[in-house]
């Protein structure tokens, strides 16, 4: 898979274990910045990897800050981008099976290292449980939310 990963400063440290992880497992890492630890700005980096979520340009996203929401709440503004913030394996597991999730958020501040890349491998190996009815219809009503109130990025 094609992986988007982007960070803050915060964030820096582990997106690096994060990419090194993922280019182990044989995936293509998209790395969206930043590359430094001077002081950013989340969205100049999240916004851009959330686009190549979207546009199909990256099959999922790994974003890292200091504790996961600032990602999430910019990458949820993109249209066919639905991001979680898991800061352990288990919630990683259901935001995959339930929830479909293409993008994980993590917490930098928040989680160790171990813990992380062991979030990261569960979320990047569960399937979504689509063909159990109630996650099927619960993702969908998500979609029906999404498709009333977010632009395509066709109709930018």
């Amino acid at each position: 898979m094609k992986i988007a990963v982007a960070c803050d400063h915060a964030g820096l440290s582990l997106k690096e274990e994060v990419k090194a992880y993922l280019t182990s497992q044989g995936h293509e890492v998209l790395d969206f910045g930043t590359n430094n630890e001077e002081a950013c700005d989340l969205p100049d980096y999240i916004y851009p990897a959330s686009l190549a979520v979207a546009e199909g340009r990256a099959d999922r996203g790994i974003f890292v800050d200091g504790v996961g929401y600032g990602s999430a709440m910019i990458a949820n503004k993109i249209y066919g981008v639905y991001a979680a913030v898991c800061q352990d394996p288990f919630c990683a597991e259901l935001a995959r099976s339930h929830s479909n999730t293409n993008v994980l958020c993590i917490g930098g501040k928040i989680i160790g290292s171990a813990i992380a890349l062991e979030t990261v491998k569960v979320w990047m190996t569960t399937d979504h449980l689509g063909g159990v009815e109630k996650y099927k219809r619960r993702v969908d009503k998500v979609i029906e939310i999404s498709e009333k109130h977010l632009k395509k990025l066709s109709e930018i």
